[in-house]
């Protein structure tokens, strides 16, 4: 059965142009499209479609209280359009903490200038977050520390290690945690970090898929909401134990040690480098300065971006972890370390945080 799809969008054109471009492919089905929030809040429960696509500012109920009303009545999977702006940034951000999954940009040229690779993009994002049954996770807001309800999905226990079952970490083993996630990252970024206590004795490298616009504001949410620092990392930052660093939108962040000093350098991204900032391109840094060292911990995401750099750290004798399937949002990275065979323990978002405080 295709996916099923409800639009909202108060531009006629607008929904018009996004039914026939998801029409268009076989795996998902348009079933409805509605010009405001309080027409969509009737029609998800009328029609009780797999995935929602949602605007942001729209007459009558706007997107997000649209979004709030949604995930308390019918929960579904929701994703934002948004405009890739500081305004557009914080209102997304305030989507996610009502409860909305994920996020494109409206002007389908700021997902890619090729229309045919925009339009890819656009439905591989639908159909990933509407065929995923467990994309809808009673863990939200984004705003809250509060401890996560696990998703209600029966998982053997025999199917993932638990933290109690990993081998215990040698003190002084690790020297930072670098942490890689895409789709549905901002939310289990959140639950990670507000696990880790205010004297977090490592410094960490956070690589989330995010337009330049998005990460100063996403950062600096974060910092409020968590007991260790989090920043955008400026080319020239020093790593510093309890100080998160964001890979800024747009750019690549790769470590470098000169002088005893271990640093950031803020990079523009190669050719052939698809993801901007690239999981990837930081994880290959980590293993080259921190050989044996690092702690690396893939989160919930599209693609495979984040294998072949933690491939390297394993290779030098870091530790790999991946969420698993039943709490991510899209299991796709981390099922490309799984698969790839390098990881060291396969965990739940709700343990994440804490099983990184008892181990370095």
């Amino acid at each position: 059965m295709p996916v099923r799809v409800l639009i909202v969008d108060d531009s006629g054109f607008f929904r018009r142009r996004l039914t026939e471009m998801l029409n268009a492919d076989p795996r998902l089905e348009v079933v409805g499209a509605v010009a405001d929030g309080a027409q969509a809040v009737e029609q998800v429960a009328k029609l009780r479609p797999d995935v929602v696509t949602m605007d942001i500012e729209m007459p009558v109920m706007d997107g997000i209280t649209a979004t709030r009303r949604i995930m308390t009545v019918t929960p579904t999977p929701i994703l934002m359009f948004s405009s890739l702006t500081t305004d557009g940034a914080k209102a997304t951000l305030d989507a996610l903490d009502a409860g909305a999954v994920d996020y494109l940009p409206k002007k389908f040229e700021d997902i890619s200038r090729d229309q045919d690779e925009a339009k890819r993009q656009l439905c591989e994002r639908v159909y990933a977050i509407g065929s995923n049954k467990r994309a809808v996770h009673p863990q939200r807001p984004l705003s809250t520390t509060a401890a996560p309800t696990r998703p209600a999905v029966a998982v053997a226990a025999a199917a993932r290690p638990v933290p109690s079952a990993m081998p215990a970490a040698r003190r002084g083993q690790y020297r930072l945690v670098a942490i890689g996630t895409s789709t549905g990252g901002p939310v289990a970024l959140q639950q990670v970090l507000t696990k880790l206590p205010g004297n977090f004795p490592l410094p960490l490298v956070l690589i989330q898929h995010m337009p330049g616009s998005f990460t100063p504001a996403f950062a600096q949410r974060l910092n409020q909401l968590c007991a260790i620092e989090v920043r955008e990392a400026k080319d020239g930052d020093e790593l510093k134990p309890g100080l998160a660093l964001l890979a800024p939108g747009g750019k690549q962040m790769v470590l470098d040690q000169r002088a005893g000093r271990t640093t950031v350098r803020i990079t523009e991204s190669e050719p052939g480098q698809n993801y901007k900032p690239s999981v990837d391109v930081t994880f290959t840094s980590v293993a080259r300065i921190f050989p044996g060292q690092a702690l690396a911990v893939v989160l919930t995401g599209m693609g495979a971006d984040g294998r072949e750099g933690a491939r390297l750290m394993k290779q030098g004798g870091s530790t790999v972890w991946a969420q698993d399937e039943a709490s991510c949002v899209v299991y796709g990275m981390p099922a490309a370390i799984v698969e790839a065979g390098l990881a060291d323990a396969v965990l739940p978002l709700s343990e994440i945080g804490t099983a990184i405080s008892q181990r370095v």
